[in-house]
């Protein structure tokens, strides 16, 4: 409906609509008047203004206003020759009486309001047919307008609910991609690194030691990122808006990634090409869980003896990121098909955010996930 300012008696905005109206009204009775009798009556003036007064409480009592205006109004018939018809402060009375209200008591003051003006002439004759037809045509006008308002206003806020729906849903997915990211990659390394220390427990005690080490880490990074996620989805909540978060990974965190992927067992390679300057954040943030998702998945799928290579290439208009993984093993019969698990499904739909391409499948006896994620135009400048 109609937004309202303020909390007293009336807003603002009816105080604008009544001294508008007010306004209107005068310049009308005056013009009319000075033509009329060659003069302008005070006692006439007073009652315009107090008829547009009566516009301060129309959205408290919109019948009630409307009534008011009309019955101030019918006394201006003993100032004026012209006879009754739509002033500015019947036409907002009447639009706020049909807005406000179900259709058949809108309908039933369309009919009280042209009826008034029809019949109800004090000190003048009586209006014409056409005056008639006027004031029908008018009061379905003023009707027809409210309507379309209300409905208008009706989808403006269906939709506005269906937008918020659609932020909420896609801001759950966003955070169910990151806690797969999360969980899938640290749960993966440290169950690698429980079996390393599992295995060389008797036979080698310091490398059982530094896998509970790593393990111990992996642990921890899991949880810190878990909080961060945690922290995001509280914000606002008991007065929590100054706390400081974590920032998000990044490019900058790929080594530490790279070497959490050696120590849980899986040579990896890293290697840059290019200068990745200021990145978007989520541009940035895609990179990494890209990369995290793709040894994720090497480390779950490629076998004994295979080895991971991850290539970054910064370019001035796009970022390509490449994960390969191999294995010195004979290749199976059947080539096999990785199944598509949430977190491919999660990095098409990261890549898909930025308009990018994704590419994943078998690739030389191993598997390979290549992106390309597009940059915006003078990037350095907006993120320097």
């Amino acid at each position: 409906m109609e937004g309202r300012e303020g909390t007293g008696p009336w807003s603002r905005q009816d105080g604008l609509v009544a001294v508008g109206a007010a306004a209107v009204d005068l310049v009308g009775f005056t013009v009319t008047s000075q033509m009329d009798r060659g003069h302008v009556p005070v006692a006439g003036c007073l009652i315009v203004v107090a008829a547009a007064l009566f516009l301060l409480a129309r959205r408290r009592a919109p019948l009630a206003v409307l009534a008011a205006v009309l019955a101030v109004n019918v006394s201006l018939g003993w100032f004026s020759s012209v006879g009754q018809h739509y002033g500015a402060a019947t036409v907002v009375a009447l639009y706020t009486a049909v807005h406000h209200h179900r259709p058949a008591i809108g309908a039933a003051a369309v009919a009280g309001c042209v009826a008034v003006l029809q019949f109800v002439h004090p000190g003048v004759a009586g209006p014409s047919g056409y005056e008639c037809a006027a004031n029908v045509a008018s009061g379905l006008f003023v009707a027809g307008a409210a309507v379309a308002v209300r409905r208008w206003q009706h989808d403006a806020a269906r939709h506005r609910r269906l937008l918020a729906e659609r932020a909420v849903a896609d801001e759950r997915r966003r955070i169910a991609r990151e806690l797969h990211d999360i969980v899938a990659h640290h749960l993966t390394t440290m169950q690698l690194l429980a079996g390393g220390a599992r295995a060389n427990l008797d036979r080698s005690p310091e490398t059982a030691r530094e896998a509970l080490v790593t393990l111990e880490g992996s642990g921890r990074a899991a949880l810190r990122e878990m909080r961060h996620l945690l922290d995001v989805l509280r914000a606002g909540d008991e007065g929590d808006e100054d706390e400081a978060t974590a920032p998000q990974p990044g490019v900058g965190d790929l080594d530490r990634l790279v070497e959490e992927s050696r120590r849980a067992g899986l040579p990896t390679v890293l290697t840059t090409d290019g200068d990745p300057g200021a990145l978007p954040p989520g541009v940035a943030l895609a990179v990494f869980r890209i990369v995290q998702e793709a040894l994720t998945n090497a480390r779950k799928h490629a076998g004994r003896g295979a080895r991971a290579d991850v290539r970054i290439a910064f370019a001035a208009h796009e970022v390509r990121v490449d994960v390969t993984d191999v294995t010195d093993a004979p290749p199976p019969a059947r080539p096999a098909v990785r199944p598509p698990g949430h977190g491919l499904m999660g990095m098409r739909e990261r890549v898909a955010l930025h308009g990018g391409t994704l590419r994943t499948g078998p690739e030389g006896g191993g598997f390979a996930v290549r992106a390309r994620l597009p940059l915006p135009a003078g990037r350095q400048e907006a993120y320097a």
